[in-house]
């Protein structure tokens, strides 16, 4: 037997010995375990891994795919404009297109020193909330601050000054695993400087956010709301520390308060209203959802500024721009896994599953036969997510609620795709605010009711650490 397959059964021997007795034991892949969205699944794995169609999308529908795409990476314009199509951008923005946070379809980053904007990352605002705000608490999930609003938009039209400019700054936290290596990591402080419209409202409460990546948005769209909930009613069963909760949001379309899916703590319902506030808030754009500009009472050359509507009140993201790019943002594939029975990558999962990595990050799901498009419907897909909120500890604490998530609470992000994060974007920055410059460091920023997994981890030795990253890489 080759040497590095001793190693690795050596490996699979001293798991089975130290894993909890309800603990799976994988020795060789699952069936289909490389197809992470079904028959959707992609095969590339270069740097557009996260641009492709859903595999199972007919020719003609990828048409519509196509002029999506177009929307989603061509920049807006400012109004007016011969553009018609494309002009409305601002007053207030944090970027002009899509693509410039969504890189490649990819996740943002924070600024750099040297940035002029943040672009990828923006800053969610908030104050306390307090009784006399229910009504606005129950559409928004949040009280906006008075005089920026929900959201800090660094960039603005000409005639319009923008909010101020956002810098991040880090100080080193030292970890050490049992075996005496150290590993640090780099806790952020953001800086906000130059404010445009003067002080904000002494308790305010900041949210740095990156922005994450498109790919497998119509699946977990399509994932039955009774599986979620599932999951939490197990969770809450189990009893051993692992609590998810869904959030419930508003649905600006049923006027209702339903179950959040999408964002850092699943503060939207589904993809077309995620797809509407962020032609608001990142690009100043009205659709019919929201036919408003994004600006608060203080702001008045905002307010004052011309817009791309139409001459019959047409807003300026037509109802069929929004349409063929909410079909783009359900219809982007998810790559197909690698190496999934190689030995290291084996052992890594055993470990993942060894350190309860899975109690939050479920990697199986069977998506709905009802779902909106039917290239999406009854797919065994793994997304390695519940869409549920868990208290994530102080550490990663932003400490600002939203709708019913607390201040220590984000949804379990999915898994899928994140090994290709260097090569289709060209960093691997993860979690919410980009702290983490590796996934090792994501791993270790865990606490609250991941705290016993972290500790799982600081136990691993070289040889284990290394086979938990490839099985991450892996996905």
């Amino acid at each position: 037997m080759p040497r590095s397959l001793l190693r690795w059964s050596a490996l699979f021997m001293a798991l089975s010995l130290s894993a909890c007795d309800d603990a799976p034991r994988f020795t060789q892949a699952e069936p289909g375990e490389a197809r992470s969205g079904g028959e959707a699944t992609v095969r590339k794995s270069d740097q557009n891994a996260f641009s492709m169609p859903s595999a199972n999308l007919s020719p003609t529908r990828r048409l519509d795919f196509s002029v999506g795409n177009s929307f989603f990476r061509s920049p807006w314009v400012i109004a007016p404009s011969t553009t018609t199509a494309r002009d409305g951008l601002g007053p207030l923005f944090n970027t002009n297109g899509c693509q410039n946070c969504h890189i490649k379809d990819s996740r943002g980053h924070p600024p750099t020193p040297d940035s002029d904007n943040a672009v990828s990352m923006l800053v969610r605002l908030s104050i306390p909330n307090e009784p006399a705000y229910a009504k606005v608490i129950e559409q928004l999930g949040i009280v906006p601050e008075p005089v920026y609003g929900g959201q800090f938009q660094d960039m603005a039209v000409p005639g319009v000054a923008p909010e101020g400019k956002v810098r991040v700054e880090y100080e080193p936290l030292t970890l050490r695993f049992k075996d005496g290596s150290e590993v640090e990591l780099r806790k952020p402080k953001l800086q906000i400087t130059q404010l445009g419209y003067g002080p904000m409202h002494p308790d305010t409460r900041f949210s740095a956010r990156v922005a994450p990546p498109m790919i497998g948005l119509g699946l977990l769209e399509a994932i039955p709301e009774a599986a979620i909930l599932a999951n939490a009613q197990a969770q809450a069963k189990a009893g051993n520390g692992i609590a998810g909760r869904p959030n419930r949001v508003w649905d600006d379309a049923q006027q209702k308060t339903v179950l959040g899916r999408f964002g850092w703590k699943a503060g939207q319902p589904n993809l077309n209203q995620q797809n509407v506030h962020a032609f608001s808030g990142d690009m100043g754009l009205t659709t019919s959802l929201r036919p408003f500009d994004d600006c608060t009472d203080a702001q008045t050359a905002c307010k004052q500024a011309p817009n791309g509507n139409g001459p019959d009140g047409e807003p300026e993201v037509s109802d069929n721009i929004l349409r063929l790019v909410l079909f783009y943002s359900r219809n982007l594939g998810v790559p197909a896994r690698r190496d999934v029975g190689s030995p290291q990558v084996l052992a890594g999962k055993n470990l993942f599953y060894q350190a309860g990595c899975q109690s939050c990050h479920t990697p199986q799901f069977t998506t709905a036969a009802n779902a909106a498009e039917p290239e999406l419907a009854n797919q065994v897909i793994r997304p390695y997510s519940d869409l549920l909120l868990h208290d994530m500890g102080e550490g990663l604490a932003d400490n600002r609620s939203e709708f019913q998530a607390g201040g220590r609470d984000w949804r379990t992000p999915p898994l899928w795709g994140i090994g290709l994060t260097q090569t289709v974007s060209g960093h691997t920055q993860f979690l919410h605010d980009g702290r983490a410059r590796n996934l090792l460091e994501a791993v270790l920023w865990h606490g609250g009711e991941a705290r016993a997994a972290q500790q799982q981890v600081l136990s691993f030795n070289a040889e284990q650490r290394a086979a938990l990253l490839a099985f991450l890489n892996s996905l």
